[in-house]
C-alpha cells in the first residue's frame, strides 16, 4: 500500500502486477452511502507537469506486443463518483418496462405516437462535471459515463481547446496526433461539481468538491511569468478559434459558389451580370483563403512564401502547447502580425458573406434560380 499516493499494488506469484490508483474513495465508502442516488468523492490534489513526448510515440508505440508497458495513471485531476442506477433514456425505460411485463405475463402497453416521437427526439442523458476556479469562473466542462456503479473521469488541467477535435477516424487514430488542446491553467484552488442532464434538465449529483492544482517546484517559479504565459496563451487561443472559424467559413464558400454559378447558368432571366458577380465573389474568396492559409498553388511548387495567418498562429500554439515559461518576443511579434492581418481579412470575409453574397442570393431568388445550399427560398401561393 503506497500511503503517500493512496495506491494499492498487488503482485502475483507469476509475473503479473496490478495497481489501483487512489483507493481513498474505497476507504471513505460506507454501506449506507451506497443507498444514495449519487456520490462525488473528494478529489486528490492534481500534479501539473509537462508530459513526456518520446520520439517514437507514447506507450509502447511501434515496439511490438513483446515489449511490455503499462498505462500510467491518468494525467490531471481525477474525479470519482458513484451512481446507484444507470441514467436511462425514455426508450430504454420503456423497453425495460416491457420486458418486466413480459416476464410477469402482464399486458404490454404500446407507446403512443407522441411517446415514440419524444423517444426519437430525446437529448441523450449525460453526467456533466463543471470545474470552477477560486473566483467561481467556469474553467472547463466535461462529460462522464452514465452507467451504474463507481466511475472515474479525468480533467487534463487545461482550458477548452480553441477548435473541436476531428471526428473519429475509422482507419485508426494517428499515434503522432495529439489533437487540439487548450492552455494549462494556473496552479491554485479549484472546485468541481457534478450534475445529470436528463431531457434537457440539470440536477445536481453529490456535493461539490474542492481540490488544488500544484506544480513541483512551484516556489521557484515567478508568479508574474506564469500569469503572463496563461494570459498570452488564452489570447492566442481566442485568435486561433477565430482564424479556424474564418477558414472553415471561407472553405465552405467554394462549393457553394460552384453551385451558384451552375444555377445561374440554368436561369435564363438572370442575365450575365449575376454570373459575373458570382465569379467576382469566387475570386475574392480565393484571395481571402490565400491570406488565411497561404498560396497553395505556389507552395505546391516549392516556392518560398511568407507565413500565412494560420501558419503564424499554428507556430505559436505548437511552441506554447508544452511551455511553462514566459512567451518569447518572437512569439509576441508573431501574434501582433497575425492579429493585424486577420482583422483586415475577417472584415473582407464578413462583407463578402453577410453583404455581397446575401445580395446576390436575393437577386437569384427574384430571378427564379434553382435552389442552392444556404439560401432560404421565398414562396407565396398565387
Amino acid at each position: 500500500m503506497h500511503r503517500r499516493e493512496n495506491d494499492l499494488v498487488l503482485g502475483t506469484f507469476g509475473r503479473g502486477i496490478y495497481i489501483l490508483d487512489n483507493y481513498m474513495p474505497l476507504r471513505l465508502l460506507k454501506p449506507e452511502m451506497l443507498k444514495q442516488d449519487s456520490l462525488l468523492f473528494p478529489v486528490k490534489d492534481a500534479l501539473m507537469y509537462i508530459q513526456a513526448q518520446p520520439l517514437g510515440g507514447r506507450g509502447k508505440s511501434f515496439q511490438g506486443e513483446a515489449f511490455y508497458t503499462a498505462d500510467n495513471p491518468a494525467f490531471g485531476a481525477t474525479f470519482t463518483y458513484y451512481l446507484k442506477e444507470e441514467i436511462k433514456t425514455k426508450r430504454a425505460r420503456r423497453q425495460e418496462a416491457e420486458k418486466d411485463a413480459l416476464k410477469k405475463g402482464a399486458a404490454i402497453v404500446l407507446p403512443s405516437l407522441s411517446d415514440l416521437r419524444a423517444e426519437e427526439e430525446e437529448e441523450a442523458p449525460a453526467v456533466i462535471f463543471t470545474v470552477t476556479d477560486s473566483e467561481g469562473r467556469v474553467v472547463r466542462r466535461l462529460s462522464g459515463p452514465i452507467t451504474a456503479g463507481m466511475q472515474r473521469i479525468s480533467w487534463d488541467l487545461r482550458y477548452p481547446p480553441a477548435t473541436l477535435p476531428p471526428p473519429p477516424n475509422p482507419e485508426g487514430e494517428n499515434p503522432f496526433d495529439e489533437g487540439p488542446a487548450g492552455p494549462l491553467v494556473m496552479p491554485g484552488v479549484y472546485k468541481v461539481s457534478a450534475a445529470k442532464r436528463v431531457d434537457g434538465v440539470m440536477a445536481p449529483l453529490g456535493q461539490p468538491q474542492e481540490f488544488r492544482v500544484v506544480v513541483d517546484g512551484q516556489g521557484g517559479m515567478s508568479p508574474a511569468d506564469r500569469s503572463a504565459l496563461v494570459d498570452f496563451q488564452q489570447k492566442v487561443a481566442r485568435l486561433q478559434r477565430a482564424v479556424q472559424g474564418a477558414s472553415d467559413a471561407a472553405n465552405a464558400l467554394k462549393p457553394r459558389l460552384v453551385l451558384i454559378k451552375r444555377a445561374l447558368m440554368e436561369t435564363p432571366s438572370a442575365g450575365d451580370k449575376l454570373l459575373t458577380d458570382a465569379a467576382g465573389l469566387d475570386k475574392r474568396t480565393n484571395e481571402i483563403l490565400r491570406a488565411l492559409r497561404g498560396d497553395t498553388a505556389l507552395r505546391a511548387r516549392n516556392i518560398n512564401l511568407p507565413p500565412s495567418i494560420s501558419e503564424r498562429v499554428g507556430d505559436i500554439v505548437g511552441s506554447q502547447r508544452m511551455s511553462t515559461s514566459r512567451p518569447t518576443q518572437t512569439q509576441m511579434n508573431q501574434y501582433t502580425v497575425a492579429a493585424q492581418d486577420f482583422e483586415t481579412t475577417l472584415t473582407q470575409l464578413r462583407q463578402l458573406i453577410e453583404g455581397d453574397l446575401a445580395r446576390l442570393e436575393k437577386q437569384m431568388e427574384a430571378a427564379g434560380a434553382p435552389w442552392t445550399p444556404g439560401r432560404i427560398p421565398e414562396w407565396k401561393d398565387q
